[in-house]
């Protein structure tokens, strides 16, 4: 059983403590050419200035707030704020770098990242103050390119702590990793939102039939309707487009249905990509487990999304019959170890196919953007040349991924975008429940 709870439009203020003056050097494992900036820059005056100020957080309800009456004045205001606000965020999370252990900073996939994160904060300071629509045009253009620069970090992140991971206590680990993916969302919500925000001044906005929005925040937000979204992309999957491909006696395999009860008609103000990812991520566990479990069976049991309202919260609880969590092969003590990066907590994170699927994904230019859309895409591109006789020439380029897509970020993403805004995800386990 899972049941995600996510709080009404109140936003929630995330501190963290500055951590201790890093005395090491990471010079060897950066190219040559960047290396004189790369090897001195925790002396850099300007990242200290950067670092010792604070973050100027806004509520999703301030967000709201702010895009709703949008002018030029505002746009203007808007895209200062982003540009001001990104540098210290960045600073402070290279802050987060340079105090992890010197094995741990000069691991290869860890260095490329802090690069990634140096040279951006260089970009956003020095790019120059907004005055017009015509430069908020070009600073945008801006933002979707670093965007893109920084498709890779996931996967660079995740695959250099698990290999460090023998090299941080598994709580150091944990809070470094919460703090970096946390502060990402943070960047890419305020990025995201601007430049949302600036297509619909322009003209430029998606239509969303039925479903108002202020930039990406959707304020009548229907929680069936994307659970049912969700739903009908995991079931249209083809089987065998993930790693362990599952067949019953017959030779035929479908997918569990899922039935949504509940306060069915409930809409509350959110982020829906966020919403679709918890939800796209756990639905995709529960088929997955109830498949494995029931595969021969006649008639797959369902999955039950049953979706509650209290004064203050949403809640969505997610309850399948695949045998509970505690299970040999996942190799954990407690269901809320899925969401560690520990070796320690989460055996997995050291599996041949999981560091190889990481490579793949940390190499590949499209890295992994954790969205719903991104992995629908993917399996879109890999049944276009499974049905015909075309091959590219790098599949695995091309697809984005290796052979395994299962690199192990759903659960623990999920876990943060469902804290991000002040809620909660809970991954209760039923052993045994769904046995034959």
């Amino acid at each position: 059983m899972l049941t995600i709870t996510g709080r009404r439009p109140i936003g929630r203020h995330h501190h963290h403590p500055r951590p201790r003056p890093y005395c090491g050097s990471v010079g060897s494992t950066i190219p040559a050419r960047r290396q004189s900036t790369a090897v001195h820059f925790y002396q850099n005056r300007q990242l200290e200035l950067y670092a010792s100020k604070e973050a100027k957080r806004l509520t999703l309800r301030q967000l709201v707030f702010f895009g709703r009456s949008m002018d030029e004045d505002r746009l203007i205001k808007s895209a200062n704020y982003v540009r001001t606000e990104l540098p210290v965020r960045i600073a402070h999370r290279i802050r987060d770098m340079q105090a992890l252990p010197y094995v741990v900073v000069t691991q290869e996939h860890v260095a490329k990242v802090y690069e990634l994160y140096w040279f951006a904060f260089e970009k956003f300071r020095r790019f120059p103050p907004v005055t017009t629509l015509k430069d908020n045009e070009k600073y945008c253009k801006f933002l979707a390119e670093v965007l893109e620069e920084h498709a890779s970090v996931i996967p660079n992140l995740s695959l250099g702590l698990s290999l460090s991971s023998p090299y941080l206590p598994p709580d150091q680990l944990d809070s470094f990793m919460r703090r970096m993916l946390i502060s990402r969302i943070s960047r890419r919500v305020l990025v995201e939102h601007h430049i949302a925000l600036s297509d619909i001044y322009a003209g430029r906005g998606r239509e969303t039939p039925g479903e108002p929005h202020v930039g990406i925040i959707f304020t009548g937000l229907n929680v069936r309707r994307s659970i049912e979204r969700c739903a009908r992309l995991l079931r249209e999957r083809p089987f065998g487009i993930e790693d362990g491909v599952w067949q019953t006696s017959g030779g035929v395999c479908k997918w569990p249905e899922v039935i949504v009860d509940g306060h069915v008609d409930t809409e509350f103000a959110y982020i829906r990509e966020h919403l679709e990812y918890i939800i796209f991520e756990l639905l995709k566990n529960s088929m997955r487990a109830t498949v494995l479990k029931h595969g021969d069976a006649p008639v797959l049991p369902p999955i039950l999304a049953t979706i509650v309202v209290g004064d203050n919260d949403v809640g969505i609880r997610i309850s399948d019959q695949g045998g509970g969590l505690l299970t040999p092969q996942n190799r954990i003590k407690t269901p809320s170890d899925l969401f560690s990066f520990s070796h320690i907590r989460n055996a997995g994170r050291l599996e041949d196919s999981r560091i190889g699927a990481l490579k793949s994904a940390s190499s590949s230019r499209e890295g992994v953007k954790a969205t719903v859309d991104e992995q629908v895409g993917r399996w879109n591109h890999h049944q276009k040349f499974s049905d015909s006789t075309e091959v590219p020439s790098n599949p695995e380029k091309e697809a984005g991924v290796g052979l395994h897509p299962r690199i192990g970020i759903g659960l623990p993403m999920s876990n943060i975008f469902a804290t991000y805004f002040g809620g909660s995800l809970e991954l209760v386990s039923l052993d045994g429940w769904g046995k034959n």
